[in-house]
């Protein structure tokens, strides 16, 4: 399948810069995965479009301040290190900028000395292997010198952090993001319980993998990159319960799709309890195992996201969708508005 297939022209103004002040106040498109029919409507009518019984799925990960500017010891360099996995014993794969200027044994010192890393492997497009030394907690030190990693597409400055994180984020370790949860307020989650929806956490810790836009000609020679994901017995046996009485699993994000599907492919269609990496790529041909509709933002031209839409509303109702969407001037990618991929009812 043609990468190109996925492609779509999209107004530079319509790339969201800063969020909303309120975050419910964003537009809602509403697609039928089937019929293709679309609605416009507000975020916080979500509550209308859920169903007693149904179960919504939410990524609980909280991005790292993962950004850091240091400079090179010898040399007095400015390098962007950007901190993508950790591999334990204080050892990191990152991403930097500008990395010829990194080899192995490169020492990078950042905040007057407070932190320095040694690089100790490299890895392709950039990517860098660092040890870190410090004295202290690492992760205090990261609140202290470290930026959030927004997007390249967002050129503004966040001047409120906590507008990159949502607000139920709790398991540390994203580079990024899961957006479509930004949406989300305590007191719209609260109204959805009480209308008899289950509201439900996974974790996947979101790697810079997932944005990046498909290189190869075809599909099905790209590879994704492996992500970390966490799923608990509560959880599980929630969905699980829900789908056998009828109700809809709806995922928050493409991130909370990929972990529910990689979990229903390796047990026969159900949840367990669970945690490891997965690097499934979900895109049209694709048999969806539990899913039954999705929460989403509006993604980058030739993206894996724009193709996991696809594979469950098929490419031809998502592009129509997104050509509607431009005309009627939505927001898109990370601060942008929402689509909901509803189940489609008789």
């Amino acid at each position: 399948m043609d990468v190109n297939d996925f492609d779509f022209e999209l107004p530079e103004e319509l790339i969201a810069q800063t969020p909303l002040i309120d975050r419910t106040a964003s537009r809602l498109m509403v697609l039928d995965r089937v019929t293709g029919a679309v609605k416009h409507r507000q975020f916080r009518d979500i509550i209308d479009e859920l169903n007693a019984g149904d179960v919504i799925v939410l990524n609980d990960t909280r991005v790292l301040p993962a950004r850091l500017i240091g400079v090179k010891e010898e040399t007095g360099a400015s390098i962007e290190v950007l901190l993508l996995k950790e591999k334990g014993s204080d050892e990191w794969e990152t991403l930097v900028k500008p990395a010829k200027r990194v080899k192995v044994g490169t020492v990078i010192t950042f905040g007057d000395g407070r932190l320095t890393a040694q690089c100790t492997a490299t890895m392709d497009q950039g990517g860098r292997v660092f040890k870190f030394r410090y004295d202290g907690i690492f992760y205090e030190i990261l609140d202290a010198l470290g930026q959030m990693p927004l997007p390249p597409y967002i050129t503004e400055t966040l001047d409120d952090q906590s507008r990159y994180q949502t607000v139920f984020a709790k398991e540390r370790g994203s580079a990024a993001a899961p957006t479509a949860g930004l949406h989300f307020t305590e007191e719209i989650l609260q109204a959805i319980k009480e209308k008899g929806v289950g509201v439900e956490f996974i974790t996947l810790h979101v790697g810079l993998g997932t944005f990046r836009p498909v290189s190869a000609d075809t599909i099905e020679e790209h590879t994704m990159h492996a992500e970390y994901y966490n799923v608990s017995a509560h959880t599980a046996e929630a969905i699980n319960k829900a789908k056998a009485n009828g109700g809809k699993v709806i995922a928050i994000g493409t991130t909370s799709a990929r972990t529910l599907e990689t979990i229903a492919t390796l047990h026969d269609g159900k949840i367990v309890e669970s945690s490891g990496w997965t690097s499934i790529f979900i895109y049209p041909g694709y048999t969806f195992s539990i899913l039954d509709g999705m929460l989403t933002n509006f993604h980058l031209p030739k993206s894996t996201l724009i193709m996991l839409i696809s594979a469950l509303a098929t490419r031809e109702h998502v592009l129509a969708a997104y050509r509607e969407a431009v005309q009627e001037k939505y927001r898109f990618f990370s601060f942008g508005d929402a689509m909901f991929i509803k189940p489609h009812t008789k």
